[in-house]
This record gives structure tokens, sequence and C-alpha cells, in this order.
């Protein structure tokens, strides 16, 4: 059974997502509250599994309350509001404080979308897996061919996954990262397709670097942002194009961290940097790894600074990370590598290696 309980003060909206709850016979709803301080004292007598939260509310908002109850609580919150697009901005707040994903509120009856309704089905089964660790089936099914022999690009790389609360890491990572880094960057973030554009557009407001979706047939260019924007994996082609693939179907995270570090293990020659930043579950920490086996620096979250410990933790228990640090140091610790693959690629002696070493650790 999953215990669902609903922040909002709209009683159509109220309503509407009764109903949704009241259609699945796993859900049980656990509480209504009608703003944002209501729902953390309720928290404090009854956590649910999982937080319906509406943003704009009185006496407190959605993006306080959720920062407020993720930090106290290991409830999930999923922001449900009447328009993503609408409201970008204050939902990439609110999953920068912790929310893990959102989705527009259903509305029901004569004139209502049912599809809207299965999304937020879709999007409950989604979490309640991810809290649960399901373990996720990896498929079989192959990436998209591509010719062989073809000349892969020598472009230093910052590959960055995250998930829950990454919006405001990723802004305070790309914040620091200079105007010309030289090397290319490229995101994955669990974030569902529909706001994908808005999201790409609330980083672009921050970002030094330009910052754009990534298309199929691209190449990883300096000084460039890339980002996932589908919910179909991000991959690697071995003849250096970037691509989309559907497969593995059966992965809970889409798109996945796992399958585009792991693509980059395969086919990105030049030696470079993977960053897992804050997130639930465990995606990503498989293909940090990998990535660390092929002598990549690689750097994980640290647990003070994230706003969910799973991804980065996870990181740390497979000793994918050679590197443990906060936030605050990680936009900086890119910044200095940036500069020395500049000087090395320029004939200076190379500090690369000395540079790479072990780190900061985070204490056992």
């Amino acid at each position: 059974m999953i215990k669902i309980a609903i922040v909002n003060d709209s009683m159509m909206a109220v309503e509407s997502l009764r109903r949704v709850i009241g259609s699945v016979a796993e859900y049980q709803l656990l509480w209504i509250a009608r703003d944002g301080a209501d729902a953390v004292a309720r928290c404090e007598q009854h956590c649910p599994d999982i937080i319906l939260m509406d943003l704009i509310m009185p006496k407190m908002d959605g993006i306080e309350a959720t920062r407020i109850i993720t930090a106290r609580h290991d409830c999930a919150i999923l922001v449900v509001t009447a328009t993503i697009d609408g409201y970008a901005g204050r939902v990439f707040d609110a999953m920068g404080a912790g929310a893990v994903d959102a989705v527009n509120t259903p509305v029901l009856g004569a004139g209502g979308d049912i599809e809207e309704a299965r999304s937020l089905i879709r999007k409950i089964n989604a979490i309640a897996m991810l809290m649960a660790d399901a373990p996720a089936r990896r498929g079989n099914g192959a990436l998209r061919p591509a010719p062989p022999n073809h000349p892969l690009p020598e472009v230093p790389l910052i590959a960055i996954g995250a998930s829950t609360g990454g919006p405001a890491a990723l802004r305070d990572v790309l914040q620091a990262l200079p105007a010309r880094p030289g090397a290319a960057v490229a995101i994955v973030q669990h974030v569902d397709e529909q706001f994908s554009a808005s999201f790409i557009n609330w980083l672009n407001d921050y970002s030094p670097l330009p910052v754009r979706a990534a298309r199929p047939g691209d190449r990883f260019r300096a000084n460039e942002v890339l980002v996932c924007g589908r919910e179909d994996h991000l991959v690697l082609r071995s003849d250096g194009c970037l691509d989309y693939s559907a497969e593995p179907r059966e992965l809970v995270y889409r798109p996945s961290v796992d399958v585009f570090f792991e693509s980059l293990s395969k086919h990105h020659e030049f030696q470079s940097v993977a960053i897992l930043l804050t997130g639930m579950g465990k995606d990503g920490a498989k293909g940090l790894k990998a990535l660390r086996e092929r002598d990549w620096l690689t750097i994980a979250q640290d647990q003070a600074s994230s706003a969910v410990y799973g991804m980065p933790k996870a990181a740390k228990e497979l000793d994918a990370a050679r590197e443990i640090l906060p936030l605050g140091d990680i936009g900086p610790r890119l910044a200095r590598w940036a500069d020395e693959v500049s000087r090395s690629r320029q004939g200076a002696p190379d500090t690369l290696a000395s540079s790479g070493g072990r780190g900061k650790q985070e204490p056992e």
C-alpha cells in the first residue's frame, strides 16, 4: 500500500487528486493539507510515502514546504501544479529543494483529460519503485549501429548525472565554470520530457555557457552544454555522435545516467571527468565505476550537501568516485580540471596525473 498525501489549497484540484488516488487499489490517501505549513505539521505526526505538492499556496508555498519536509523525512515529493510550463522556474526551484518530479494537475469530469490522470499514476508508481529500490532488469536491446572506424573527436568532456535536487545543484555547478572552459558539458537529469525545454531555458538563465537539448547526430563541442531532452536514454555511439535509445526499456530511470556513462566508457577516448550529483536511487553509480576504471576523474557529491543522498551514496559504496566533494567545491574543481587539460593540450607539463589523485574522501 502506497500512502499518499495531498497539499493543495484548491478544492477542485484536491477533488481531482482524491479521485485519482481512489481509482487505484494500492493507493491510500493519508491526509490533505491546505498549505505548506499545514503539511509540515502533519508530516511530524503521520509522514506519507509520497506527497502531491502544489506550488502556490498561502502561509507557506510548496517550495519552502518541500525544503523543510525533505530535510526532516524520507517521503518523496511530487509537484502537482496547474501548469508546469507556466511555473517552470518554480518547478525547478522545488526540484532543487528536493522534489522528485513534477506533473500537471489532472482535470477530471466532462471536459477533463484522462491522460493527465494516467500520467499522474505513472509518476506515482515510478516513484514508489525508486523508493523501494526495486531492481530494474537491463534489456538486451542493442544501440543503433554506427559506421566503424570513424575518427573520434578529441574533446575534453564534463559529464554530469543528477536526479532529485539536481536542478539547483546543476545551476550551482554551471555557474562556477569559466565562460570558456575548453571542454564540452553533457547533462543527464531525471526530468520529464514534457518540460525538458523549460528546464533547459531555466539553466540557460544561470549558465555562462550556452545550453541546449542534445540532438541525434550531435558531437561534443567545447564551451557548449548539451542536455538530454527526452525520456529515451542519451548515448554516445561508436562514431562519436550522440543518439537516443529506447533500450533498455525496463529501467525505472528514464533517461538513465548509467546508460549514458556506460556508453561514454566504451566510445569516448579522451579521459575526461564525470560527476554524480544528488538523487534518489542508484542510477549512475555503475556507469561512474566503469568510467573510473577507464581512468576518468570521477566525482560524487557528499552527503551533507545532497538533497537526497541516494545516487552519490551508491557511487561511494561501489568505490566509483575518485573524489567526494561538497556541492560548493565541485564547480571550482571542474574549473581547475579544465585549466589543467587546456595547459596540457598546449604542451605544458602534464599535471593531470598529479591532480587526479584521490582528492578529498568522505569519512567512513
